[in-house]
């Protein structure tokens, strides 16, 4: 009881924090589990179905089409995202000017900071087929007419795919740089006595320091792999919804549009269930855990 009462300051401090997510996050958590198995209604009775909305959740054909595009798209988003920033990170890296790396990493940071509707809206004019600077590029290197690219089936995932990687990479990119840093110069210098090319010191030095930052990248892209929502509803349309709807498109639709509340929590919960399933075998898999 001495040791509590010692740090009793402590634990009044970490009240509020402790009410704001019981609040905010347990508390709906809690409630949303409940609704998943009512007919709930905002006015009038919300009897309990059991697991029907669930079944009704896995025998709807949408739902598994919305996975399927949810897999692909966070899939091409992981692995490409994860390739991408070491490539941009080793590249600086090598940089002698300090000024060219300082701007260069400022540029590729911003996109991070904007949000989808200003991402979203700058790739759509860029990619019109009208108006949109890459068709005016490809136009100029030969091309026999513009590319539709948000109005085709066949390249709407990889322009989700690109814009998602090209608007986080440089985040993650600050991230391995700040790794690199850290790195003892001492191993370079004793690499190079020894006669190792660049390329030698990267492969036996540089990326083997990076393996606990990789590890953390990974984790951080798995546990969103799930829960894209603001990128397809910003660059979506009528043309291509059939192969870039997600899952959380799909809790919109049945929970906002169609108002079927349980359905829609009900989805929700599998993406949690789903989520965790994936972030253990992940953490598993990259053995996580082992630093």
């Amino acid at each position: 009881m001495k040791a509590v009462w010692k740090y009793k300051t402590l634990y009044l401090m970490m009240l509020p924090i402790l009410a704001y997510f019981c609040l905010f996050s347990f508390y709906p958590l809690i409630r949303g589990f409940i609704i998943s198995f009512q007919n709930f209604r905002l006015i009038g009775n919300r009897p309990f179905v059991g697991f029907d909305n669930y079944a009704a959740v896995l025998r709807d054909t949408a739902f598994w089409d919305a996975f399927q595009n949810t897999l692909v798209i966070g899939v091409g988003s992981l692995v490409i995202g994860f390739v991408a920033p070491i490539v941009l990170a080793l590249s600086l890296n090598e940089v002698m000017s300090t000024w060219f790396k300082k701007v260069t990493q400022m540029v590729v940071y911003l996109p991070h900071l904007f949000s989808w509707v200003v991402v979203g809206g700058m790739w759509i004019m860029m990619l019109s087929p009208d108006t949109g600077i890459v068709n005016q590029i490809l136009l100029a290197l030969g091309a026999d007419k513009p590319i539709g690219f948000m109005s085709s089936s066949y390249y709407a995932r990889g322009v989700m795919i690109l814009t998602s990687v090209w608007k986080e990479m440089g985040f993650t990119c600050i991230l391995y740089l700040a790794a690199i840093v850290s790195i003892n110069p001492a191993l370079y210098e004793a690499a190079k006595i020894d006669g190792a090319s660049r390329w030698q010191a990267v492969r036996y030095i540089t990326l083997p320091s990076l393996v606990s930052t990789m590890k953390v990248v990974v984790m951080l892209n798995v546990l969103s792999i799930l829960r894209m929502f603001d990128q397809i509803f910003v660059m979506r349309n009528g043309a291509i919804a059939r192969q870039v709807d997600v899952i959380m498109m799909y809790t919109y639709q049945k929970g906002i549009l169609e108002f079927k509340i349980g359905l829609a929590t009900a989805a929700g919960f599998l993406v949690i269930f789903a989520t965790l399933i994936i972030t253990f075998v992940t953490r598993f898999l990259i053995r996580y855990d082992e630093g």
